[in-house]
Formats: structure tokens, C-alpha cells, sequence
């Protein structure tokens, strides 16, 4: 699962991209800095709260992911010893480890 800071920075970054390629296309097409301004600025604001949400979206739709083995069980911060043990049986049960080169 991705975080909201997470998508909000793919999201900028990806924005400062298209912000250098637009304007620069807008600027060689009107030679106006101001039109420039304004279209990059209109065009590169809904285009970042657009992509957010569609990431958004995007992490609630199950196709196209593959399950992690151990995603139906519930996380806590200190597991015991007994916790550790039941999650490397049920690893190994279900040919996940391949040896010793996992630390749990």
C-alpha cells in the first residue's frame, strides 16, 4: 500500500517534469512569458491534483497486483518469539523460503 505522501511526491515530481517540457513548447510556440505562465500554470495545477487521485484510485483496484503471503495477517509492532516461528512455518509451508537466506 502506498502512502499519501508517497503519491503526492510521484506526483510533484512528475509535475516539475512536464512543467520544464510545456514550458518550454509554450515559450517556443508564443514567444510570451506571460502567456507561458499562465498556461503551464493552469495546465500543471489540475494536472497534479488530477494525477493524485487517480493514484489514489489506482491503489484501491486489486487487478494487476499479486498478494503478498502474508498480507491476511494482522500487523503489531514487537512480535514474539512465537510470532516468528508461526510466520516462518506458514512461509515454509507455503514454499516461500528457499533455505536460510530470510531473516525474520
Amino acid at each position: 500500500m502506498e502512502t499519501h505522501l508517497r503519491s503526492w511526491t510521484k506526483s510533484v515530481t512528475w509535475r516539475l517534469i512536464g512543467i520544464v517540457m510545456l514550458g518550454g513548447l509554450s515559450y517556443a510556440m508564443t514567444r510570451d512569458w506571460k502567456q507561458t505562465t499562465i498556461i503551464t500554470t493552469v495546465f500543471h495545477t489540475l494536472r497534479f491534483v488530477l494525477y493524485y487521485f487517480h493514484e489514489r484510485i489506482w491503489t484501491r483496484i486489486r487487478w494487476g497486483t499479486k498478494l503478498h503471503p502474508l498480507s491476511h495477517l494482522p500487523v503489531r509492532e514487537d512480535l514474539t518469539s512465537d510470532d516468528h516461528q508461526a510466520i516462518r512455518k506458514l512461509l515454509e509451508e507455503r514454499q516461500c523460503l528457499s533455505g536460510t537466506e530470510y531473516e525474520i
